[in-house]
């Protein structure tokens, strides 16, 4: 397998002035709604380490169109970047570390309600921008209709509210996360826009995954820590080198947060969860989750773990007692880990300094019955249906398939019982049914495709580009 899978020295070298120096100033719910009438119901790739997109029918599975410029303000930002040093070195340290040598243009996208915008984030430029669909599909060059900057350097996953108003994004360097606003309104005599931004919420170190409930009354957040770092070992031989691994990776929480008041509710450190309930050892940073049908439960992928973990939010905390705070926060009375589901290591020799920012597996979602869970193997080259009562899995990678299922990175439900996973060392997607268990459809897309979403263009457009 080819991977960029170590910070080489002068990586560490920028980390390290960059910890030196002084801070700057300056799935939720697994249905997938259907398409409003005139609009299109697509999936939208990007294609992180090229900066485009890639358009695909979500019903027929047909490209519709690849290879859209997400970044047409390339030449101006890396300007801007270059006149600034200290935005120049976490610039270089996202390029080098999380972006394994590249650059990282394109994390997370939403299109609004109406189809007509695409809502980027672009982790190497530190911002999300709104852009006109029609003009980016177009070629037009001035199709970035609004920009937010973050307070920190840099972006990453984000999520878009159930009524499609509101989206939130993970500001990766700042402990936060931004809300804005995905529509013009008014909202209690005030005009709102879209791109505004509104409010914020706390989180840990490298801030991560949001997913929305149902309703719309909470958000599921993690945050990850430094993953972009070394020190990943936490023993060596007899020697217990736990506090330097945690120091090094900061702080990891699972939380959930009331979005009318955008307080923390509810905060777990995950790796506590996990010792407690029999598995010590295992990280705290929780990295994608599926939130079932009901929401009392909710899986994820940890660091360095093969496989997931099914933690049950209303359960009693198994011993009962406040074990810790999460930044103040003290450790809930209920929430307790349940399973454990392994899945094979196909590379259980690699060191964890060898792990894709710290990722075994990253990419975890569940179908619309809440039945089957759909993993993305990262470190193993495969993809997994996973069945939730009995944890039996279903592997699809080269050998099942006849298909490349290099470095898999995101997988994403799809309209009628699919699941399609984004396989960034394969340039491609694949569309497996969770109901029969077949891989149906295998697109080659742009460089390194990750997020993976359901979104809306016009029907005239989406006519047009198929035709």
């Amino acid at each position: 397998m080819k991977r960029a899978l170590s910070i080489g020295s002068a990586v560490l070298a920028v980390a390290a002035s960059l910890l030196s120096m002084p801070p700057a100033t300056a799935a939720a719910t697994p249905q997938v709604a259907t398409a409003a009438p005139g609009l299109r119901d697509v999936m939208f790739v990007g294609n992180n380490w090229q900066g485009t997109a890639s358009i695909v029918d979500a019903n027929t599975r047909v490209m519709l169109k690849s290879g859209i410029n997400l970044i047409p303000d390339k030449t101006q930002e890396l300007k801007d970047i270059t006149l600034n040093p200290v935005k120049l070195v976490f610039y270089l340290v996202v390029q080098a570390g999380p972006g394994e040598g590249h650059d990282q243009y394109v994390d997370d996208m939403f299109t609004t309600n109406n189809g007509r915008y695409l809502a980027v984030s672009r982790p190497s430029f530190a911002d999300v921008v709104w852009i006109d669909i029609a003009k980016a599909v177009a070629g037009d060059p001035d199709s970035i209709v609004h920009e937010e900057q973050m307070d920190g350097y840099r972006t990453d996953h984000m999520g878009l509210s159930p009524d499609g108003r509101r989206l939130v994004v993970s500001d990766s360097m700042k402990r936060q996360v931004i809300e804005y606003s995905m529509v013009d309104e008014v909202v209690g005599g005030k005009t709102v826009t879209m791109g505004q931004r509104l409010r914020t919420f706390a989180s840990g170190e490298t801030p991560h995954e949001n997913n929305y409930s149902k309703d719309g009354s909470r958000i599921f957040h993690a945050s990850i820590g430094r993953v972009y770092l070394p020190g990943d070992a936490t023993n060596l031989g007899s020697l217990d080198l736990s506090l330097v691994h945690n120091t090094v990776k900061g702080d990891r929480w699972f939380q959930v947060v009331d979005n009318a008041s955008f307080a923390v509710k509810q905060r777990w450190d995950i790796g506590k969860e996990l010792a407690e309930a029999g598995h010590p050892g295992m990280s705290s940073a929780v990295r994608p989750m599926a939130v079932a049908p009901g929401e009392r439960f909710i899986y994820f992928q940890v660091s360095f773990f093969h496989g997931l973990v099914e933690f049950d939010t209303q359960a009693p905390d198994i011993d009962g007692k406040v074990g810790y705070t999460a930044g103040g926060i003290a450790e809930p009375r209920v929430g307790a880990v349940k399973r454990v589901i392994s899945l094979p290591n196909r590379v259980p020799k690699m060191p964890r300094e060898q792990y894709v920012n710290d990722s075994a597996h990253h990419g975890l979602s569940i179908n619309a019955a809440g039945t089957t869970l759909c993993a993305a193997g990262t470190m193993d080259d495969y993809a997994a249906l996973v069945d939730r009562a009995s944890g039996a899995f279903t592997i699809f990678d080269t050998e099942t398939t006849g298909h490349s299922y290099g470095k898999p990175y995101w997988t994403t439900e799809g309209l009628n019982d699919t699941c399609w996973i984004s396989l960034s060392e394969a340039d491609s997607v694949a569309v497996i049914d969770t109901t029969t268990k077949k891989e149906i459809a295998y697109l080659p897309v742009g460089d390194h495709p990750q997020r993976i979403r359901h979104g809306y263009v016009p029907e005239a457009l989406a006519a047009d580009l198929a035709s």
